[in-house]
């Protein structure tokens, strides 16, 4: 049962690491795993999800076929990976604005690390802000967030129209007062 909790905090850790958008209320909320199989491995120190994952606290919603965490010595949170068709995530800021929402093939946490990696297909938007490429890194700490565009395609590889190696970056003009 202590690894059940273990587990848990983890994972709470993990989706509040972003509290900067996170509503200040989620990290008094409970977290809530459901899988259709869990492996945990006490002596290694690592939580298998697979299948269907779903992982809420609070406004925070994270989605994904597999679920891998990590933990030290003292059981603390090192490194969480989903991988999902996509892998998804979403919060609600304070303040009313609108939602974070984040996709991408694979996502990572490394939690000492302060980082949030979105990989392959990856997107990161908030109402019409939108930041996308082939991976995204967040720093929790800091607030910044750099992306890369898609690697050169392999010979003979489709590229769908899209130039490789480019990001895209969407910056809507400021809604003007009405006068």
């Amino acid at each position: 049962m202590n690894a059940i909790k273990h587990t848990a905090l983890g994972l709470g850790l993990l989706l509040l690491a972003s509290s900067a958008w996170a509503l200040s209320s989620d990290p008094d909320q409970p977290v809530e795993i459901q899988a259709d199989f869990a492996e945990m491995d006490d002596q290694a120190g690592t939580t298998n999800y697979i299948g269907n994952v779903v992982v809420t606290q609070g406004s925070i919603r994270m989605t994904g076929d597999r679920l891998r965490a990590t933990f030290d010595d003292n059981r603390q949170l090192e490194d969480v990976f989903v991988d999902g068709r996509p892998a998804y995530f979403r919060q609600t800021p304070d303040g009313g604005k609108e939602d974070i929402e984040g996709q991408a093939l694979q996502v990572e946490y490394h939690a000492k690390k302060n980082q949030l990696i979105l990989i392959k297909e990856a997107q990161l938007k908030q109402g019409e802000r939108l930041f996308e490429g082939y991976r995204i890194n967040y720093d929790t700490a800091r607030s910044i967030i750099t992306g890369r565009g898609d690697p050169l395609p392999a010979a003979g590889k489709k590229t769908d129209g899209k130039p490789p190696g480019r990001i895209k970056v969407i910056i809507p003009p400021k809604t003007k007062p009405a006068p």
